[in-house]
């Protein structure tokens, strides 16, 4: 599976952005598909996800300024970014939840990352 990345660029706060990820190859089985974060020196966060049936999770800090959406048909996950603040700026990477039978019989959820697409927010 492959996730491409698109849409990442300098906003001024307060701006929007529209982030796309878009997965290929072997898609089948995946679940929830979602955003990422990270900044030098700290660990990577989650942004927002969303499941295959549309059930949405976001971060505090993006409540209500950020939007994750999914179109199925085409496997691709968007992140809407409004009224972006400096502490927003990140590498931001989308990844895709699948799950699969490990060798003990049993499920478990591996995850596929997209390379990161650069968010600078100015102030």
């Amino acid at each position: 599976v492959q996730l491409q990345a698109s849409g990442g660029g300098l906003v001024q706060a307060g701006g929007s952005l529209r982030l796309s990820c878009e997965a290929s190859g072997s898609i089948r089985g995946i679940n929830t598909m979602g955003w990422y974060r990270q900044t030098p020196g700290k660990e990577r966060e989650l942004v927002a996800d969303i499941t295959s049936g549309g059930l949405t999770n976001y971060a505090d800090s993006v409540k209500g300024r950020f939007t994750i959406s999914r179109d199925n048909a085409k496997n691709t996950v968007y992140l809407q970014m409004n009224i972006l603040k400096p502490e927003d700026t990140a590498v931001f990477y989308c990844s895709a939840d699948y799950r699969f039978l490990n060798s003990g019989g049993a499920f478990e959820v591996g995850r596929y990352w997209g390379q990161g697409t650069q968010v600078t927010v100015s102030s």
